[in-house]
């Protein structure tokens, strides 16, 4: 019985690290499958605006149907590839290709791995079937290790359970409350209740994030507050100050995109004229901000677009900020101020700003942005950047999105941008 005993031991610490290692040998892959680029039009951001007007809690009311009840999101197969390709991007340093047919979703993913010997990929194929309440399992492979479906449901249960005292998960799970999958679309059973915007906004915005926020306010109302300002005043008087914070405290250990994000964040409120009361209600105790027209080449539209799309492209992406630019220029030719390339000039220096924030220079531009000395350090010239067209104009003059002419004024724009002296290398 010892002799056996020592057996099943040594075969027990032997065998099963030689079993896990042949199983992250058949998982890891030294190159991805599937390799897609994030890709927005002005149609996708034009649909997902649709999508959540028709989903605004607020028009429930005085309809038969109760704010808490249940409500349903109906997405097309292609939304729902881009948003799952979008957050595997965001998320996972992934991509991915979704298709639906006949009550199935097919799903293949790539996402990059940490460093390791086995392989720098994870290639993932998974096939869902339409079920009550959720849909299930029907195959998954690793790579190239195929994973009973049994066994995908346990770890799904055990990562639930893991999962279950997280704010942001409770928040998931307590909303969403079914999925359904067609031929061509999802549907999205979810519950509205009267607490879920204060749930949201504690699961978005933890502590550490409203302390980090309040800070750039504090410096923000006491830059606000100088004597020697007018009635308008620069974007670039007020970013240098607060990229010298963000700098100061990156220096001392914080986290330096989490300061450029609050930084950005606290600047696209002031310079849109909202309050962080409305989303943190201790901020109505935060010291208060003396209001100015805040300006980029002397106009306040431009300091919009341009802090705005710097803060999406913070925090969601160059892609989404490239697209909700370009949507909001030929909004205004089929019916506002008319397409502007003098705007989209302002959005796309924004997001340059902000990808330049979220990435690996981020420590080199706050230092550098520390010492800005003008606007041309973060906008180009505006000189001679056709604006003001209708869509009738803009179409005649430039053949629409991705034509030519359209393609060479992007060129200039971009060629224009690259000479800002903070965004040389």
């Amino acid at each position: 019985m010892k002799r056996l005993f020592i057996i099943l031991f040594v075969l027990v610490g032997v065998v099963s690290p030689l079993a896990l290692i042949a199983a992250a040998a058949l998982v890891c892959e030294d190159a991805p499958r599937v390799q897609r680029e994030i890709e927005f039009t002005a149609d996708d951001i034009a649909r997902a605006r649709n999508i959540l007007a028709l989903n605004d809690p607020r028009q429930f009311q005085g309809y038969g149907v109760p704010v808490d009840g249940l409500h349903t999101i109906v997405l097309s197969a292609a939304d729902v590839d881009l948003a799952v390709n979008y957050a595997l991007h965001r998320l996972g340093r992934g991509s991915s290709r979704l298709a639906l047919a006949q009550g199935e979703l097919t799903l293949d993913a790539s996402l990059r791995l940490p460093q390791n010997p086995f392989g720098d990929f994870v290639n993932v194929h998974a096939l869902l079937r339409d079920a009550p309440g959720f849909p299930q399992i029907e195959s998954l492979q690793l790579g190239q290790l195929p994973v009973p479906a049994a066994l995908a449901h346990v770890v799904l249960a055990l990562a639930r359970e893991a999962l279950g005292n997280k704010a942001e998960y409770r928040l998931l799970a307590d909303t969403i409350r079914s999925v359904s999958i067609a031929d061509d679309r999802v549907s999205i059973g979810y519950r509205w209740d009267e607490q879920l915007p204060d749930r949201l906004r504690a699961a978005t915005l933890p502590a550490a994030e409203r302390e980090r926020l309040r800070a750039y306010h504090e410096r923000l109302a006491l830059l606000s507050a100088a004597p020697e300002l007018t009635h308008s005043v620069s974007l670039s008087r007020l970013l240098a100050p607060l990229l010298r914070l963000a700098h100061e405290r990156s220096a001392a250990g914080a986290d330096a995109q989490a300061e450029q994000r609050a930084l950005l964040a606290v600047l696209a409120f002031y310079v849109n004229g909202r309050n962080w009361a409305t989303l943190i209600p201790e901020a109505r105790n935060w010291p208060p901000l003396t209001l100015h027209q805040v300006t980029l080449r002397g106009r306040t539209d431009l300091a919009q677009h341009f802090i705005v799309s710097a803060a999406i492209a913070a925090f969601a992406g160059t892609p989404l900020a490239d697209a909700i630019g370009l949507y909001k220029e030929l909004d205004d030719a089929r019916g506002g101020s008319g397409f502007s390339f003098v705007d989209l000039a302002a959005d796309r220096s924004g997001t340059l700003f902000g990808q330049l924030g979220s990435g690996d220079r981020v420590a080199d531009l706050q230092r550098r942005g520390a010492a800005l000395a003008g606007e041309s350090a973060i906008i180009p010239d505006i000189a001679g950047l056709p604006e003001d067209m209708a869509e009738a104009e803009f179409k005649r003059r430039f053949g629409g999105v991705g034509a030519p002419p359209y393609q060479a004024m992007l060129a200039e724009i971009e060629r224009r941008i690259a000479a800002c002296t903070l965004y040389r290398p």
